[in-house]
């Protein structure tokens, strides 16, 4: 383990300024040219998907195939810290932490809609699902949905959280992107080609959160109208829900990693397992149960095929839908995966690297695939098995009232909407606060403490942006093309730090390497002077009597007599 200085506490101000104008001028052409915006990007964005779609979904694959050969290999017992230190936090924070982080907020948007929307959502029904029969389509709707929030989305956030950890944690080096890649960079790692990857990373990170903070609160108010609060002329209410959030993201932000985010995010996962457990009683227990190791079977049958799922048969069709769907989950997640691995680095010290990728990957994906079972299952059994229709009157599923409707057509279906309005703020507001925490070490060189004034700055400007769009957009009559922009942006980002991951990937995987090697040697040579201390002396008695017996044999009994007797006056003499 290399000892190397403590990290710098400054602010770096090329990558803060940097990222500061590319933000401010993109939200700036996003509020005052939003269509002429959208468009120029929206095209930009269609061209890169459209050209690298095969590449996203190879290399998502790659990830998967590294994580779980790191895992179960040598390189998975190297601890993220000193080789006795201990896990800073405990398993349950741990986990509801960087579950938070991850993509909660996304299950409580996409819960049923997204299941929903495979089984009988219309067009937006995978192409080689249309034709299937029942059964079959709401099996392939699911596995579908497991493979887009499963492990392969896991996997995205366990290279880039895995690298950071390793070259804060076990390297000492500074808490940011760019010292992931120090093994390839070398001496450039903190140069001008450091800062650029830094930049990247913050103006991705900060224009997906102000897209999800502007789309979701689209399920907040959807939430609040299904519940006869506000009206569907009141969505002048969005804005100040915005501001609100990001006042309470604020304040968590300000309190640090300890107080705030945490504290959110154990209560978070807590309101999360009371929501679910209680679907699950509500809801069409023994079927949730029976579908959900059917989905399993389902996923773990299919995985290989699902991993590298093009459609090249199925023509441009079948290209529009991998590449609305699944390639644009990927770009998504990419583009999130700065924020999230250099925060679940952040609170992973202590924990071997096989520990970290199961944590990371498994854990998540089961209580995903669980999410998904027991949500999207209960809302197709709902279509299925009670002949009840969620769809909108074009056949397809309005994804910010799927989950409300659902709930809708169960007991206490109120109750159950209020606590995922609850719910959805709640993940709103940890995701905000974190964000906008990494955002900051990042443009601090790394400082784990960054100063509370810039964690405000980020917080504020995260909800600022998506409020300002928000509310240009229904001054212009609820026109969403500036936020469409920046969402376009976000997944931009994705395309140049997929090629930073795979430096990232390069970089740890050779670094684990070369220290299991020296440890192996290590203790190879442990090995061996144990053994030598240990049996020397039945050795050197073993050599000894050989000796003395070929000597008996050749020269007789006399001589062997008197050749004893000499070694014997050697040894006393060496004594």
């Amino acid at each position: 383990m290399s000892s190397t200085p403590s990290p710098p506490s400054t602010l770096s101000k090329p990558v803060f300024f940097i990222s500061g104008g590319i933000v401010a001028v993109a939200v700036l052409l996003a509020l005052l040219l939003p269509g002429p915006f959208s468009t120029v990007i929206g095209a930009v964005n269609t061209a890169v998907v459209d050209a690298v779609g095969w590449y996203y979904v190879l290399v998502v694959a790659v990830f998967v195939a590294f994580s779980i050969i790191v895992a179960v290999s040598r390189l998975g017992k190297i601890r993220l810290g000193k080789d006795d230190e201990k896990p800073e936090y405990g398993l349950l924070s741990w986990f509801s932490m960087l579950f938070a982080a991850g993509m909660g907020i996304g299950l409580v948007f996409w819960g049923a809609a997204e299941p929903l929307t495979f089984f009988a959502g219309g067009d937006q029904v995978p192409p080689n699902a249309q034709n299937l029969a029942t059964e079959a389509r709401a099996n392939r709707a699911m596995g579908q949905t497991f493979l887009h929030w499963g492990l392969h989305a896991w996997s995205i956030y366990v290279v880039v959280g895995l690298a950071i950890a390793y070259a804060v944690h076990r390297r000492g080096r500074p808490i940011s992107i760019r010292w992931a890649l120090e093994p390839i960079l070398g001496k450039r790692t903190d140069t001008w080609i450091g800062d650029a990857i830094d930049i990247i990373a913050i103006v991705g990170t900060l224009f997906g959160i102000a897209t999800s903070l502007g789309f979701g609160v689209n399920q907040i108010f959807a939430g609040l109208e299904h519940l006869g609060i506000f009206s569907a002329d009141q969505e002048w209410i969005k804005v100040p829900l915005i501001l609100l959030i990001t006042a309470v993201a604020t304040l968590s932000a300000a309190s640090g990693v300890d107080k705030g985010i945490r504290y959110l995010s154990n209560t978070n996962l807590a309101l999360a397992a009371v929501l679910l457990v209680t679907i699950l009683i509500l809801g069409p227990t023994l079927f949730l149960l029976r579908d959900f190791v059917s989905g399993i079977g389902y996923y773990l049958q299919n995985f290989i095929q699902l991993s590298f799922q093009t459609m090249p048969f199925f023509g441009d069709k079948g290209a529009a839908w991998v590449n609305g769907w699944t390639v644009n989950y990927w770009g998504w997640w990419m583009s999130w995966s700065p924020f999230v691995g250099v925060f679940i680095a952040r609170i992973s010290r202590g924990r071997t690297v096989r520990e970290f990728i199961i944590g990371v990957l498994l854990v998540p994906t089961l209580v995903t695939m669980l999410w998904f079972t027991i949500m999207g299952g209960t809302a197709i059994s709902q279509m299925v098995l009670r002949g009840l229709d969620l769809r909108q009157a074009d056949g397809s599923i309005n994804a910010d009232t799927a989950l409300f409707d659902m709930f809708a057509n169960l007991p206490g279906g109120a109750i159950l909407s209020g606590i995922a309005i609850v719910l959805v703020s709640i993940f709103f507001i940890t995701s905000a606060d974190s964000g906008a925490f990494v955002v900051d070490m990042i443009a601090h060189r790394g400082d784990t403490s960054p100063p509370r004034i810039t964690r405000i700055f980020w917080a504020v400007a995260s909800g600022v942006i998506a409020a300002a769009l928000i509310g240009m957009g229904l001054w212009h009559g609820g026109d969403t093309a500036g936020m469409s922009a920046l969402q376009a942006l976000a997944l931009l980002s994705a395309a140049p730090f997929s090629v930073v991951m795979i430096g990232m990937m390069i970089s740890v995987w050779k670094e684990l390497s070369r220290e299991v090697e020296v440890i192996e040697e290590l203790e190879l040579e442990i090995r061996q002077r144990e053994y030598t201390q240990r049996y020397d002396h039945r050795i050197t008695e073993h050599v000894e009597s050989t000796v003395q017996a070929q000597v008996a044999d050749k020269l007789g009994p006399a001589v062997a007599a008197e050749v004893e007797q000499r070694l014997q006056a050697d040894g006393a003499d060496r004594a």
